[in-house]
């Protein structure tokens, strides 16, 4: 289904709206001087049940979008005159959309059927419900294989101007996909210019725009079983065996996320090899390839760049806190818990 132009979509989110109050008689607030909020305007002041929202519309639930509106939602609510309910709605609300809908304490609602308005009398919640307007094929992002190379150089060293001449360098891309890629991050705000380079301009919001596009089963998993007492003996044999060969590896996830944060133990060992193991290498590590019952993944990416900045740590090569960030995302077991530590204390700091 193709996402409605503007009018179309606050009509049909304000219908949305009187629907889920049961309200009929929603009407919207006329007047210039309502709507008007630093220089710009609502998309709609709508009133119902005794409430007064300030309806904001944006054409993608992503992560960019939403932060924006976020923004300029609660500045409405300050700068009105009386109390209001600031109220979002897209043709579809991802999970990490919802996420920031909720910590920011937003009301939302979606074309597609979903919704969480908690107000004052009003508890109305619907999730689950597929995206209506997915558009076939693959939408472009600033995070396929070329943006996710110029996406992590910038966020291992966030601080850092660097000009596109050295960032394609390092990326091993041409400065042309490079300027085509920073010109995606430079339009939804996640990075700026700065003494004659680019560096990140909000690491959470890059971090988040890139964990939601991001999917681990876009890389070659085989799923398998070696003999262990606990998730680290595991990771070490593994590891201890990986530097007999002559393969580049490098655990990430769970392990990784322990290795980096001593936080969340795991039985789930995940590790990046830079091309399939052979059946001599299998037999060294003891592996056994069976789905069910899995407490070891070997992982063939589908770019060499995962490597970039892994390290030793306690003689186990690591992959960078980035891209363990990014895998525990589609990973069991405690790796929500994993990935919020590790964001916390490596990745989100206020230190630099």
């Amino acid at each position: 289904m193709k996402i409605p132009y503007e009018p179309n979509a606050i009509r049909r989110a304000t219908k949305r709206l009187a629907d889920i109050l049961e309200a009929p008689d929603l009407v919207e607030v006329a007047g210039h001087q309502e709507r008007a909020v630093d220089r710009q305007r609502c998309d709609a002041v709508l009133k119902a049940r005794g409430h007064c929202f300030v309806l904001e519309w944006k054409r993608s639930g992503s992560v960019a979008h939403v932060r924006s509106a976020i923004g300029f939602l609660k500045m409405a609510q300050s700068s009105f005159p009386r109390q209001v309910i600031p109220l979002l709605a897209v043709p579809y609300m991802g999970r990490a959309g919802q996420e920031l809908c909720a910590s920011a304490e937003i009301a939302w609602l979606d074309l597609s059927g979903n919704a969480r308005i908690v107000v004052p009398g009003i508890f109305y919640q619907n999730l689950g419900n597929p995206n209506r307007f997915r558009s076939p094929g693959r939408p472009e992002t600033a995070f396929g294989r070329k943006g996710s190379r110029v996406a992590r150089l910038l966020l291992m060293e966030p601080s850092t101007a660097e000009s596109q001449r050295d960032i394609a360098l390092r990326a091993g891309l041409s400065e042309g996909q490079v300027s085509r890629v920073v010109h995606k991050l430079l339009e939804a705000g996640f990075v700026e210019r700065s003494g004659g380079g680019i560096r990140v301009a909000d690491r959470e919001s890059l971090l988040d725009a890139w964990r939601e596009d991001y999917r681990f089963d876009r890389h070659s998993v085989i799923r398998g079983h070696i003999s262990a007492a606990d998730g680290m003996s595991l990771t070490h044999l593994v590891a201890e065996a990986l530097d007999r060969t002559s393969l580049t590896y490098a655990v990430t996830a769970l392990p990784a996320a322990w290795l980096l944060t001593r936080h969340a133990g795991f039985r789930l060992s995940a590790v990046y090899l830079d091309s399939p193991p052979s059946a001599a290498v299998t037999e060294d590590l003891g592996f056994r390839e069976e789905s069910r019952g899995a407490n070891t993944w070997l992982v063939v990416p589908n770019d060499d760049a995962v490597f970039a900045g892994a390290e030793p740590v306690d003689g186990v090569r690591c992959v960078h806190p980035v891209q363990a960030y990014l895998d525990l995302k589609d990973h069991p077991e405690r790796a929500a818990e994993a990935a919020s530590e590790l964001r916390r204390r490596l990745l989100v700091r206020g230190d630099d």
